[in-house]
């Protein structure tokens, strides 16, 4: 979750790795929900929302490679608050109910996947985020 943040503190980032970490972080998330999804308690309309949330991302991404030629991940403050939310949500299992805290991520979730598309589609491509 922060390694980011240290290889930019070390002066050790590059794009390379950047993106990278991005791919993996996207195949990271979508292994666990493949492997945790058969094993939770998972209501059809959630499953539904998850799915979802994963269609809005796929289209980011192939949108960013028809327009702009590459793979962009937009490092948003909603986006690494998802990813945080995700990664505690298995710990929050023996005292939260499991809907609950679900639909507290898939909200931001999705609030923040729009986004991503959102900005994606409205930023000028020189802009050296992109």
């Amino acid at each position: 979750m922060i390694d980011g943040t240290v290889a930019r503190k070390t002066g050790t980032a590059n794009d390379f790795g950047s993106k990278f970490d991005s791919i993996a972080d996207f195949i990271f998330v979508a292994v666990c929900l493949i492997k945790l999804i058969p094993l939770l308690p998972i209501e059809k309309w959630l499953l539904i929302w998850i799915v979802l949330i994963t269609v809005i991302k796929v289209v980011n991404i192939l949108f960013t490679i028809k327009k702009i030629k590459r793979i962009v991940f937009l490092h948003t403050i909603l986006n690494k608050i998802t990813g945080l939310l995700t990664f505690i949500l298995p710990l929050t299992f023996g005292f939260l109910d499991f809907r609950y805290s679900s639909i507290v991520v898939c909200i931001i979730a999705t609030i923040a996947a729009i986004q991503e598309g959102y900005f994606l589609r409205t930023k000028n491509q020189d802009n050296k985020d992109f």
